[in-house]
């Protein structure tokens, strides 16, 4: 356990951050899991962008990796192009 001030406040802030990067990571995860399920190109291509905006954010802040955010919008780039 934390043995001085500065550990024991590295634990809250590290509580803290582990939050918010739940939430943001799963917030994404919910919009690409909803982007993949649209069928409407036009819908798909009003959702793409915010999605590859908070893909970015995320890669930027390093709760992914860059490679996988942009593995992800590839890939969803394929799925609204290949909409009819």
């Amino acid at each position: 356990m934390a043995n001085n001030k500065s550990a024991e406040k590295r634990i809250r802030q590290n509580r803290v951050r582990r939050l918010q990067n739940r939430y943001v990571s799963r917030t994404a995860r919910n919009a690409v899991r909803k982007l993949r399920a649209t069928t409407s190109k036009e819908e798909a291509k009003e959702m793409y962008p915010r999605v590859c905006s908070m893909l970015d954010k995320l890669a930027k802040k390093k709760v992914i990796h860059k490679n996988k955010a942009n593995n992800l919008k590839s890939k969803l780039a394929l799925h609204v192009n290949s909409l009819s």
